[in-house]
């Protein structure tokens, strides 16, 4: 009787080697990526710390003193930003689910009601967002409603949920109709309902597919929650341009810029990794 204790560790040695060189390769991969990336930023630095305005652009952009004097006061108008930003998106995905359902009820009697969602869409995707929040945040007041808010903040919220709800209702609609039919066929084969299979078979697939979309979407709206600033809500553009136009000097908008890139990396990350995590449960094998 041959034993098969040779052939195994063969294997195995085997298998230990190219773990061995897969190890080496990535470090070796990582240490060329880390060279380049420091040789590239290198000359980037040294062209810009070269170029004849660099002084001036030191001066205007980048002063510490004119930087720890305007960020506590930009740091309290970004917390307003935030604000916004926590209030507008669970109404932008209410109204944004609302719409794309709607799209998707194919009875005559909802036509009119599909109908106003398209345009909806169609409408709030055409035009800016900076001047939907124009549109509202000065012509709904003059309108002089009974029971109209006139607060302009809260006016800001309308113009962004009516802006980026017609995005959201898009994305929503993408991914329903991305469900398979026959996930449909299956469900109402074993006795659910129309509106039981959209709720408990074809949304939670939906939802699943669009949230790395979806988290886009609203890293952007954090960004766009700046375009308030222009109805006068204090908030860190609004800070940042009151020292700037106070002492003449920018640096004070690298404060707000910072804050805003602090918040909209980790997020933008963490969208790629729901991204890579949905396509490896797609993959193959995946679970």
């Amino acid at each position: 009787m041959k034993s098969s204790t040779g052939p195994a560790r063969v294997k195995s040695e085997r298998q230990l080697a190219r773990e061995a060189r897969r190890r080496r390769k990535a470090v070796v991969s990582g240490l060329v990526a880390g060279a380049s990336t420091v040789v590239v930023l290198g000359l980037l630095a040294v062209g810009l710390t070269a170029s004849p305005g660099w002084p001036r652009v030191r001066e205007t952009f980048f002063s510490w003193p004119h930087f720890t004097e305007a960020f506590p006061d930009v740091l309290a108008g970004f917390w307003k930003n935030v604000q916004i930003f926590l209030i507008a998106e669970p109404i932008i995905l209410v109204v944004g689910l609302a719409v794309a359902l709607t799209r998707g009820v194919k009875t005559p009697a909802f036509f009119p009601l599909r109908a106003l969602a398209v345009a909806y869409t169609d409408v709030f995707r055409g035009i800016p967002t900076i001047l939907l929040v124009f549109l509202v945040g000065f012509g709904v007041p003059a309108l002089n409603l009974q029971g109209v808010p006139d607060d302009p903040m809260v006016l800001g919220v309308v113009a962004l949920v009516l802006s980026y709800g017609a995005y959201v209702a898009e994305v929503f609609r993408a991914g329903i109709d991305s469900v398979h039919p026959s996930q449909r066929a299956a469900a109402r084969s074993l006795g659910l309902s129309q509106a039981q299979t959209l709720r408990h078979v074809v949304l939670p697939q939906a939802v699943r597919r669009v949230v790395p979309p979806l988290l886009n979407d609203f890293a952007s709206l954090q960004k766009d929650t700046a375009l308030v600033s222009v109805l006068g809500v204090v908030e860190a553009l609004r800070q940042a341009q009151i020292h700037s136009a106070k002492t003449f000097n920018y640096t004070p908008y690298l404060a707000a810029a910072l804050l805003f890139v602090l918040l909209t990396v980790p997020m933008a990350r963490f969208t790629d990794w729901l991204a890579a995590r949905a396509a490896d449960r797609r993959a193959p094998g995946g679970r």
